[in-house]
């Protein structure tokens, strides 16, 4: 991202915010993985998005009434002694210098400084609720402000939801944002070819996971989006399965959800594949299915539309599939009425994605679903998944199939920015093939 990126988008937040409220965001704290050592860092997607300063123990704060200093970090200052063991940090004259901050300061001097820089503040914007330190934290400064009001400081009187501003900006993707989901997207296409390439008889889920994130990384992306699933048999009737360690079976089928992040912004795409390259007739009618139900969803997505609407349609649809593959019986909208559809298709059919890859943006006003428009990005993900103790006819058992797409809601439709990763039967043969 070019500086003036996030120039343009503080800007544009500031606007919203009006000159007498204030924003503070707080990057979350390094965890341990084990021992001593710490998972790998990754900024609050908030942060990054307004600023591009990846380090942690940041503090963020968007004053756009204040007359000097509208944009403050806090940060940690130069420490070389610890810089060779940690790395090299921007210290406070980078977070100006560097990142554009009107003023820095050392983020130990957080609980002094506040005060003063929310002086003339009326309503506080922080995301409530995420952490419970910090919301002690904000509750604390307001009511150290509060007290000291006599010697004529106020404190600010409103406290709002940080998602009314900032998350609905994230919500709607520039053109500079899209092209590094478009990239991301390719990477992954080629990670998710060289999957199909690689599930083998006696190779390993993580064998296959381990291409995935190579080719991800020789593409020059950061690496996952998020972690990756890659079950095979039955393990790809548990949705969030991440354990990655069978053994591939003859004649089983492996789905793959993984995506790949670039600069912080992710693809997500899952494929569901024949270990060994082809479909037999039961796995590919099965396949079909769910494949025909997923294309109709796609063709839906348009602005008006609703992520309820496509939802609804789609469970209509993998209902009716389910009957002809007489998995169910009955009639097919008193099953869906009954939600006899639930033991096999058990998720949401979208989810909007971008810096997160569940990202942000609210789903509904007042219970009512958004309608979709222009510079939105979701997923469209239908499955379905037998249980292998399932009671249904033997051949359906330990099936488990979902396909997705990252669509963008254009003026005219959609885009299907993953459409590069084979998806039909022929398509997926061919590429196991090559």
């Amino acid at each position: 991202m070019q500086s003036s990126t996030y120039v343009e988008r503080r800007a544009r937040l500031a606007e919203r915010l009006g000159p007498k409220a204030a924003l503070i965001l707080a990057s979350p704290p390094e965890t341990l993985r084990n021992g001593d050592v710490h998972h790998k860092f990754r900024q609050d997607s908030d942060i990054l998005y307004l600023t591009g300063f990846e380090e942690p123990g940041v503090v963020v704060l968007l004053v756009p009434g204040h007359a000097t200093n509208p944009f403050v970090m806090f940060v940690r200052p130069r420490n070389p002694a610890e810089e060779v063991w940690t790395g090299r940090r921007a210290g406070i004259e980078g977070a100006v210098a560097k990142f554009g901050a009107n003023a820095a300061f050392p983020v130990g001097e957080l609980d002094t400084r506040l005060p003063e820089l929310l002086e003339g503040v009326e309503e506080l914007h922080f995301h409530f609720g995420r952490d419970e330190a910090w919301d002690a934290k904000v509750l604390g400064l307001l009511g150290r402000m509060r007290a000291a009001e006599r010697r004529g400081r106020r404190a600010p009187a409103r406290l709002v939801d940080a998602r009314l501003g900032v998350h609905e900006m994230r919500l709607f993707k520039s053109e500079e944002e899209l092209a590094l989901m478009r990239r991301a997207s390719q990477i992954t296409a080629e990670a998710h070819t060289a999957a199909m390439r690689a599930a083998r008889p006696g190779a390993t889920e993580y064998e296959v996971e381990a291409v995935i994130d190579y080719t991800f990384r020789r593409r020059g992306a950061t690496g996952p989006g998020y972690p990756s699933i890659v079950g095979s048999g039955v393990n790809a009737t548990i949705l969030h399965y991440v354990e990655n360690n069978a053994t591939l079976a003859p004649e089983s089928l492996l789905l793959v959800d993984a995506g790949c992040e670039v600069d912080g912004f992710t693809a997500d795409v899952t494929r569901t594949f024949p270990v060994g390259g082809r479909f037999s007739d039961i796995q590919r009618r099965f396949y079909e299915a769910v494949l025909e139900v997923q294309i109709a969803a796609i063709e839906a997505v348009k602005p008006g539309a609703t992520l309820d609407g496509i939802h609804q349609q789609v469970v209509n649809q993998l209902t009716a599939k389910l009957v002809d593959l007489d998995i169910l019986q009955g009639d097919v909208s008193a099953l869906v009425e009954s939600a006899a559809f639930r033991p096999y298709y058990m998720h949401r059919t979208s989810h909007w994605l971008g810096l997160d890859v569940h990202d942000v943006g609210f789903y509904g006003e007042e219970g009512v679903a958004r309608p979709l428009q222009p510079g939105m990005v979701l997923t469209i993900e239908p499955g379905l998944y037998v249980a292998a103790d399932a009671a249904v006819p033997l051949s359906w058992r330990g099936l488990g199939v979902r396909i997705e797409d990252d669509i963008l809601v254009t003026a005219d439709g959609y885009e299907n920015l993953t459409r590069d990763t084979p998806k039909s039967v022929a398509e997926i043969e061919r590429a196991a093939a090559s």
